[in-house]
């Protein structure tokens, strides 16, 4: 049975919800991980917490973490629901997923690929696992950079990034296939700006760790 990460931004988590339960029905094991950045500057704004970003990644003091892990946790509680008793909520410092600390961003870490003995139990009965991002520590990771490590430590066929954009944005048009060189080389001339940044670079991580990995409508290619 082939295994596939599906990653669910914070936008779209619950309604695309739908799509663990396809994958599961046509017998891939399914491991969710979704994000949550609208929840969380949401909730930073309501608090008067100014939200700062460094290339497309949060900064994250002790505050911001407090607000981070509540939005996570009220948006695993949705994506469960939506999934059914199929689901089992995991959040990543809890069940073992590693990050390198990223001095520049606070509590912030690069996660490791990892294969966690939760998520190996849970789909070995038959679960839907929805990890929530954080890592040990505790640490904020993207969830992108999350559902990346996951998917080439639990040795994922594939990785399909989820998202309210419909995949790579080049001159307005959706690019149908972009190869890791060219995504390197463009990410490193500032051709990609905002949020996208940290999906591309996951999917370049993902590919190189031999996992097929699409955004949206974009494939990318190794």
């Amino acid at each position: 049975m082939s295994r596939v990460v599906l990653k669910l931004g914070g936008r779209v988590a619950a309604a695309a919800a739908g799509e663990a339960l396809a994958l599961r029905a046509a017998g891939h094991d399914v491991v969710v991980v979704h994000g949550a950045g609208p929840q969380i500057t949401a909730e930073m704004e309501r608090r008067g917490i100014e939200p700062t970003f460094v290339a497309g990644r949060r900064v994250t003091t002790v505050d911001v973490l407090n607000v981070v892990r509540a939005s996570l946790a009220e948006v695993n509680s949705e994506v469960c629901a939506a999934i059914g008793p199929e689901a089992i909520s995991l959040f990543g410092d809890e069940i073992g997923l590693r990050a390198n600390q990223v001095d520049a961003l606070g509590l912030v870490g690069h996660p490791v690929p990892s294969a966690s003995p939760a998520i190996e139990d849970a789909l070995a009965a038959g679960h839907i696992p929805v990890v929530a991002p954080l890592a040990e520590g505790p640490l904020n990771v993207n969830a992108d950079e999350a559902a990346a490590a996951l998917a080439v430590g639990l040795g994922a066929e594939r990785i399909v990034f989820v998202s309210d954009v419909p995949g790579v944005l080049m001159d307005g048009a959706v690019m149908r296939q972009i190869d890791v060189e060219a995504a390197v080389r463009m990410l490193g001339d500032g051709t990609f700006q905002g949020g996208i940044v940290p999906k591309l670079e996951a999917a370049v991580l993902a590919t190189r760790g031999g996992v097929h990995a699409v955004i949206g409508a974009t494939e990318v290619i190794a």
